[in-house]
């Protein structure tokens, strides 16, 4: 049961790749503040979101509107949720498994 962070990775990825100025992993992190393309690289892996601080910065260099990047963080979050309220409980694991 983990969090989702696939809409978001896959927003972000798409727009680097297709942006006019192609950016690398490392370039986009360094425009974003970042030291090395670890962090873009984690986030196009769905490892973590882009933190909130970060949005317009990305927003703005990546030309992503507000409402697409609301709409992907809403969908990882409702995804997420899913995961967890849909997760079996405890209880109902020993219930189907004795032994336990």
């Amino acid at each position: 049961m983990n969090r989702s962070f696939e809409s978001i990775a896959k927003l972000i990825r798409n727009r680097r790749l297709n942006h006019p100025k192609a950016y690398s992993q490392s370039e986009l992190s360094q425009l974003l503040g970042y030291k090395n393309g670890q962090f873009i690289s984690n986030v196009e892996r769905a490892l973590c979101s882009v933190p909130l601080k970060m949005l317009r910065k990305v927003s703005e260099v990546l030309n992503i509107s507000p409402e697409e990047i609301k709409a992907a963080i809403l969908a990882d979050q409702a995804t997420t949720l899913d995961n967890y309220l849909n997760a079996p409980t405890l209880k109902s694991i020993s219930t189907n498994n004795p032994s336990i």
